[in-house]
């Protein structure tokens, strides 16, 4: 069991080696406490998006038809925008092209004012499935691409609300040491 941000409650994580250094995963994840769908006017054009809230954290779930430069610099002005006016820790903008299941993860942390594009989120993947389960009022299953690689993701619906939400994959060590940071 691990204690992690976003849930007061503690996560299960299943840990199995398969060959040097690569495991596989499973994580059961946070249920998020709300999840609305919003048409906001950014940018002199409506946007339509589904907001994931966390206790510490938000994404936004923008379905695109592809992951263009226009489109990632978009994300990338609302995450700054949204960090400054909502006071989350963290801000999650989550392309997701539902045709090819395909997800690329914008993460924005407005006090370092770190924004980077991650090459797979397992928060992010777990947010697509809560929005996929909510929109179909129902349990899914799927393999959410990332650059990354996919992660799989399945979102438990009990006819009225989400009820579980787990992710699993194959995760490799590719580096082992200390860092050092100077203050």
């Amino acid at each position: 069991m691990l204690e992690v941000s976003g849930t007061d409650q503690l996560i299960r994580c299943q840990v199995k080696k398969q060959q040097q250094n690569e495991y596989f995963c499973q994580v059961t994840m946070p249920v998020p406490q709300q999840i609305e769908r919003r048409t906001i006017k950014y940018e002199g054009t409506d946007m339509d998006m589904v907001i994931v809230r966390y206790r510490e954290f938000i994404h936004i779930v923008i379905e695109v038809e592809a992951f263009d430069e226009v489109m990632r610099k978009r994300a990338q002005a609302l995450a700054r925008l949204l960090g400054l006016t909502l006071g989350d820790k963290l801000i999650g903008i989550l392309l997701y092209n539902s045709r090819s299941e395909e997800l690329a993860p914008l993460i924005f942390v407005p006090q370092l004012d770190s924004l980077i594009w991650e090459r797979g989120c397992g928060s992010g993947t777990a947010s697509v499935g809560a929005y996929l389960a909510w929109s179909r009022q129902g349990e899914i299953v799927q393999h959410i691409k990332q650059p990354g690689g996919a992660i799989k993701v399945m979102a438990e619906w009990n006819g009225a609300e989400l009820e579980r939400i787990t992710i699993e994959g194959s995760v490799g060590i590719v580096a082992q040491g200390k860092a050092f940071i100077d203050a």
